[in-house]
């Protein structure tokens, strides 16, 4: 069975609907979620998810509503932070993964935090047993996606092009994916533009996929209610486990 993980932007549109958008999530079947911590300048992200990022600011998202959101959903589904490293480093984190054990989190996501330079803070993760999840691209070399992955842990997380999140673009993969292969048997997750269009061929060859701006849009649609907004996100999601497993 293939992997569905979800990211939703942390507090948009305010942390009572962040909380019951993921325990409907994981009724329609989605195995992991990432939650977004909103920030000013999110250099991965494309204009969807910078937009709900800026509304969630806007609307007063704090660290702490992180944590409140965190200790709600982190018993009931598999849980993740995904943040810019920036929050990280202001705050402490030593701070972010102490309460992460503490709620159950089980991993971070840092797009900005080069694997090179992550290498620093291994420990610190290790000893709290929670991964630091490692990126693969196209723009990598063989050796360096083998130094990458060798100590892997939770999943790898491929990204599907060069460029920012939602965007409609498709490269060859499957050099990526044999060099991982060869070098673990971490399991490989495929992110940037996943949707309900593209997510049955992407998902070919690997364990999961990661979807963020398909979900973000319907955050953003402003004629819906809140009760919509999470069915028709739990719809699409139930949707696209349901396409990666045909």
């Amino acid at each position: 069975m293939k992997k569905l993980v979800a990211y939703i932007t942390t507090g948009f549109p305010d942390k009572n609907f962040t909380v019951d958008l993921a325990l409907s999530l994981k009724e329609a079947g989605v195995d992991s979620l990432e939650l977004g911590i909103p920030f000013s300048d999110p250099v991965a992200d494309g204009p969807v998810i910078e937009a709900a990022n800026l509304l969630a600011l806007q609307n007063g998202f704090k660290i702490a509503d992180l944590l409140e959101v965190s200790e709600k959903i982190a018993p009931e589904i598999d849980t993740l932070w995904m943040g810019y490293f920036n929050p990280f480093y202001h705050k402490g984190l030593d701070f972010f993964l102490t309460k992460a054990k503490e709620y159950g989190v089980s991993g971070f996501i840092i797009p900005d935090l080069p694997h090179e330079e992550g290498i620093a803070y291994r420990q610190m993760f290790d000893e709290k047993d929670i991964a630091l999840i490692d990126f693969v691209a196209p723009t990598d070399s063989k050796e360096r996606i083998a130094d990458i992955v060798k100590d892997a842990k939770k999943f790898i997380y491929m990204v599907a092009y060069a460029g920012i999140t939602g965007a409609e673009k498709s490269e060859s993969l499957d050099s990526i994916i044999s060099a991982v292969r060869e070098n673990t048997d971490t399991p490989l997750y495929i992110g940037f533009g996943v949707n309900e269009k593209t997510a049955k061929e992407k998902a070919k060859g690997v364990d999961g996929v990661i979807v963020g701006s398909a979900f973000v849009k319907i955050l953003l649609q402003e004629d819906l209610t809140n009760s919509q907004k999470i069915d028709n996100i739990s719809t699409l999601a139930r949707s696209i486990k349901e396409l990666i497993n045909e």
